[in-house]
């Protein structure tokens, strides 16, 4: 796995760590890291390690893993738009309006248990809670392959945004325990990748039972009933690996003394700390009075409101094209790959020239354009449009679509935007104190939820077939998007300049670990 991480000598050293006053500090608020410096640090030792090596080391330990978790997560959910082409909307008798009501409903649960799942997340120890839900939904997409009925379909499909919604909070803060801030845009770029990689996948996959025939008559399993226990079975079995092998601190990882202390220390420098179980009402309030906060919440949404929207149409826009369900199938392939390097690129700058928000401005732009092109463009204009729909996954992938489906098929916001894992690094880099950063992680997910619940309201039938209210949507709302990053950015510059002209704070010794907040410590400078 490449290493993007500074560059340092071959071999380093640990040196010890003394204590802090314990007249200014509460350890029942520290962070546990620090806890562990205290009992680990030899106050005469000096241990070599080598950086570039250790890093390896820490990227192969815990990557593979978080990349299953997300990719699955994404999978998982949006194999019911495979399997519609299956007859899962005949076999369970789903509604005109069905699938629209069913990603409604996944929607809505996630969007009301992202709050509680983020408690249990800072409560509990972060992998194995989230392991543990991975085997739930792993579970509940099995469940989909006995499903004969709408009732029970709508049932999973809200237990699957129960669970699915521990994922994205959990990957965000072991990002953030183990890296520089530098190196965590990057880092999660690479399990985010699992949402370009997923479509492919699972495009692939349904090509393939589409072929699928029953040649016994006394066995009524159906290809949508396979594609349903299969991915379900290996979902499960990578919650249990998650379970087993996935640290949930550097602490209790299974690194020595040493190379846990050197992690540490390492990432001593963010000021955000590792880990602190204990909820702090102080830092609630902080995160909910501040204006930034709340920009980027609405970044979240103007980006995921046409995300719903962009995806809707391109696959009207497709279908219309007359292709039939195999090659619409492979009409995906192209769209993941624009996807693929979107995410791949974003991440890589943001993280190389600390620009976050410009990043996040460049993907905006090319679908921006590309749903310029499908709005305006004349209908026999097949590769402008084409062009404009596969322009679209620089922020938002596209999802499939065939003319068979009803049309209640296409409001299924199903897509994460690609400028996503730019938005969660400036979480883990901008918010220092654990409990703010579990509460900003549950306010950008449910910003998330929320741009996808609107964004499909835009196309309504009566304004069919040129939804023009639709088409204007695209275009307006991502270029709010685009002021809006700009206006987070400028204020993130402006604060530190500010700080800059104050004089130096006094704090403690090894303030860095006593889970204060990014105001409460103004020594600490925001990245852009």
């Amino acid at each position: 796995m490449k290493d993007d991480i500074e560059e340092h000598p071959p071999a380093t050293t640990v040196h010890s760590v003394e204590s802090v006053n314990e007249k200014l500090v509460d350890y029942k608020d520290v962070d546990a890291a620090l806890s562990f410096l205290r009992a680990n640090v030899a106050a005469d030792g000096a241990v070599p390690i080598d950086e570039k090596k250790l890093m390896r080391k820490v990227d192969w330990t815990i990557m593979p893993l978080m990349f299953a978790c997300y990719y699955l997560q994404y999978t998982d959910k949006t194999l019911l738009s495979y399997a519609s082409v299956m007859g899962v909307i005949e076999d369970t008798h789903m509604p005109d309006n069905g699938f629209s009501n069913l990603a409604i409903a996944f929607y809505v649960s996630f969007l009301f248990c992202e709050p509680l799942q983020s408690f249990f997340i800072q409560k509990f120890p972060t992998a194995k809670y989230l392991g543990c839900n991975v085997i739930c939904w792993g579970l509940v997409v099995t469940m989909n392959s006995v499903c004969h009925n709408y009732r029970s379909v709508v049932t999973l499909r809200v237990l699957l945004g129960i669970f699915e919604s521990a994922c994205a909070p959990s990957l965000v803060i072991l990002t953030a325990m183990w890296y520089k801030r530098h190196e965590q845009v990057s880092r999660m770029g690479i399990w985010y990748q699992g949402t370009s990689i997923a479509p492919a996948v699972s495009s692939l996959a349904s090509f393939g039972f589409l072929h699928y025939a029953n040649s016994n008559p006394h066995l009524s399993f159906k290809s949508w009933q396979i594609l349903f226990l299969m991915f379900g079975l290996i979902t499960i079995c990578v919650g249990i690996l998650v379970v087993l092998f996935l640290p949930d601190n550097p602490m209790k990882s299974r690194l020595s003394d040493a190379e846990k202390v050197f992690i540490i220390e390492r990432v001593r420098e963010n000021q955000t700390g590792i880990e602190n179980k204990k909820l702090k009402w102080n830092q609630l309030k902080e995160v909910f009075l501040d204006i930034r906060t709340w920009l980027l919440s609405l970044v979240v949404i103007t980006t995921n409101v046409p995300n719903g929207a962009v995806s809707s149409f391109s696959s009207l826009i497709i279908s219309g094209f007359g292709y039939d369900d195999y090659t619409t199938l492979l009409l995906n392939l192209p769209g993941c790959a624009v996807a693929f390097v979107a995410v791949g690129f974003g991440t890589w700058w943001a993280g190389r020239y600390n620009a976050r928000g410009i990043a996040i401005i460049v993907l905006i732009i090319p679908t921006l354009i590309g749903g310029a092109l499908m709005a305006w463009l004349p209908e026999d204009n097949r590769a402008g449009l084409l062009a404009g729909n596969f322009m679209t996954n620089t922020v938002g992938a596209s999802k499939f679509s065939a003319e068979t489906v009803p049309p209640s098929f296409f409001f299924d916001p199903a897509d994460w935007t690609q400028a996503l894992p730019l938005l969660y690094s400036w979480i883990t880099s901008n918010y220092a104190g654990h409990t703010k950063k579990i509460a900003m992680n549950a306010i950008v997910l449910m910003s998330f939820c929320i741009g996808n619940i609107i964004g499909p309201e835009t196309f309504r039938d009566k304004d069919a077939p040129k939804y023009i209210p639709a088409k204007l949507t695209i275009v307006v709302i991502l270029a709010v998007g685009i002021c809006l990053a700009i206006t987070l950015d400028l204020l993130y510059s402006w604060d530190n300049k500010k700080r800059d002209r104050e004089a130096q704070q006094e704090l403690p010794q090894d303030y860095e670990f006593l889970d204060l907040t990014d105001k409460q410590n103004r020594n600490f400078r925001y990245l852009l």
